[in-house]
């Protein structure tokens, strides 16, 4: 990314609900799913609040507008003394791809891990996520784990 379209990555703000929105809905859309309008109320101001156990959210923001986001909590682990990290949602709009919004997010969550004392950070996506993966693979490393739940 040339130096007169710099990318900023910064806390999520009160002003930025509508185009939060639009990103978290785009994130949900490529997921084939969807909430209904409590759960963005509620998501928003969980963001937004200062509980340190619920969720953070950064965005990246390129020449004014909101490009990606991300948001990702801090929790105890019972085999670790410190927190570790969870990235729930990282989203790009489709045309800053493969210009480093993603990378740029994920490495600004492992600063906010590290600053809190979380050196483990860690995510899922699903398989067919073919294209977050190439990131992926350079930016941390695949596990065998493999997700159940609750049916």
């Amino acid at each position: 990314m040339s130096h007169e379209t710099a990318l900023t990555v910064r806390p999520l703000r009160a002003e930025d609900e509508p185009a939060w929105r639009d990103l978290w809905t785009a994130y949900l859309a490529f997921y084939e799913s969807s909430v209904p309008e409590p759960v963005y109320v509620s998501t928003f101001a969980r963001l937004l609040g200062d509980d340190p156990r619920d969720f953070n959210a950064l965005v990246a923001e390129h020449d004014g507008r909101l490009v990606g986001l991300t948001h990702y909590l801090f929790h105890r682990h019972g085999w670790k003394i410190e927190d570790v990290c969870y990235l729930q949602d990282l989203y790009a709009v489709p045309e800053m791809r493969g210009k480093g919004v993603g990378r740029a997010l994920i490495e600004a969550v492992y600063a906010a891990a590290d600053t809190c004392g979380a050196p483990s950070v860690y995510w899922l996506t699903q398989e067919f996520n073919d294209t977050a993966r190439v990131l992926y693979d350079r930016i941390g490393v695949v596990t065998p784990f493999i997700k159940y739940q609750r049916s």
